[in-house]
């Protein structure tokens, strides 16, 4: 049972002999419901307001030096980290193209050096030059486009094509239809 359990408990006592009326002994039947009704809502308001005032201030000490901050409150740098020594090895460099094919206005979603949603002229692309860094060497790193609709011929709106390039090869290709896809490729 925790400190402020106990202090609480042993409080109940107390404060049902703090309310109890001396002269109902003297008084044939004792006291009436109303003024038994509200001793017990006052000792029972009493009893929770000592257990959220002990319960309150609980939680783990923490050492002086943790509690204390170095004084700066700003992020470090949006460098990596070096541990051990050692540094993040990148891994060889790629030119990356993204591509969404139609006409009109579209939304296109896209992950390549950054991520963004934007209303986009067709046709549009875009290219970066992205190297692994790190885990992404081994496990890749998501490239991703998601066209949105365009109007075909007809005048129905169906899902704009895309496709995805790495160092001049098409690795994904995606046509426009009804049922459009996002191209995506991990990049190793």
């Amino acid at each position: 049972m925790s400190e402020s359990a106990k202090a609480v408990a042993g409080l109940s006592v107390p404060l049902a002999r703090l309310f109890q009326d001396p002269d109902a002994a003297s008084v044939p039947g004792g006291t009436s419901t109303g003024d038994a009704m509200r001793k017990t809502l006052t000792a029972t308001a009493f009893v929770l307001a000592a257990a959220l005032l002990t319960g309150c201030g609980g939680g783990e000490d923490k050492p002086a030096d943790e509690s204390k901050g170095n004084g700066s409150a700003a992020p470090e740098s949006g460098k990596p980290k070096e541990t051990g020594g050692t540094t993040v090895k990148e891994g060889a460099s790629h030119e990356v193209t993204i591509k969404v094919e139609g006409t009109g206005k579209s939304n296109v979603m896209y992950t390549l050096d950054d991520s963004d949603f934007a209303q986009v002229d067709l046709p549009w692309s875009k290219t970066a030059t992205i190297a692994p860094r790190g885990a992404e060497r081994e496990v890749g790193r998501l490239v991703l486009v998601t066209p949105g609709t365009t109007t075909a011929a007809d005048g129905t709106l169906v899902a704009a094509g895309c496709s995805i390039t790495v160092d001049g090869k098409t690795v994904v290709e995606n046509e426009s239809g009804p049922k459009g896809k996002p191209c995506s490729y991990k990049l190793k």
